[in-house]
């Protein structure tokens, strides 16, 4: 950095801080006060972020397993039919020559689960263990970890339409079973770790003597 660059300050470091509810500014001389707009307790940081996004994203690790090992949900027609697994459900798919429709299911109820807990992972062992990788591109990673969570809830929507829908007697009948259950609460915990954590905790941790683009112009070297 040269003796004439530019000095990257944060909004806390230049004295203020935002409102979490209505995002008014305020002088950090207030923080702990309450907002004069909406009444909400001022925090220059989300209060006990990283210990919240770190409760919820290991009681997710913890039920995703049984949410794809518990039957999902129970097909029924004539009388006869068993109990079926996310994974059952998809081989039962591309048995059928559906392919495009087992693909669907596979990324929205595998492939996102997983890599929305592995990209949590590297955020907050980013913020706890203060790594000095690209900021940029992990402010980025959470974004895209925040859209894409609600698309994981896609199987449930379609058992709970279904369980609704189809109910003929014995001609077809279903069910939604534990598995179900245990995969909705994993995709709340993850969005309710993405929801607790606070984005500015990393770029809290970069080393003060170098600015945020300087820090990312490193990284890609």
């Amino acid at each position: 950095m040269t003796e004439h660059s530019p000095r990257y300050r944060s909004a806390r470091e230049s004295g203020y801080l935002l409102c979490i509810d209505c995002d008014k500014l305020h002088t950090i001389s207030q923080e702990g006060q309450h907002c004069d707009r909406c009444g909400a307790r001022l925090h220059s940081r989300m209060p006990n972020s990283m210990n919240h996004s770190w409760a919820s994203l290991l009681a997710a690790i913890l039920l995703f397993l049984p949410a794809n090992l518990l039957p999902i949900m129970t097909f029924k027609s004539f009388g006869q039919g068993e109990p079926s697994t996310i994974l059952g459900g998809i081989l039962h798919l591309l048995e059928q020559d559906m392919l495009m429709i087992g693909m669907v299911v596979l990324i929205a109820s595998i492939v996102v689960p997983v890599l929305k807990i592995i990209a949590m992972i590297i955020l907050l062992c980013t913020v706890q263990f203060r790594l000095q990788t690209n900021l940029r591109q992990k402010t980025i990673m959470f974004r895209i970890v925040e859209w894409i969570g609600r698309w994981s809830m896609l199987d449930i929507f379609v058992i709970g339409i279904l369980v609704a829908l189809v109910q003929l007697g014995n001609i077809a009948h279903i069910e939604g079973n534990s598995g179900a259950t245990a995969f909705a609460i994993v995709v709340l915990l993850t969005m309710f770790s993405a929801l607790s954590f606070d984005t500015r905790l990393i770029w809290d941790k970069r080393a003060p003597e170098s600015p945020p683009g300087m820090t990312d112009k490193k990284d890609e070297q």
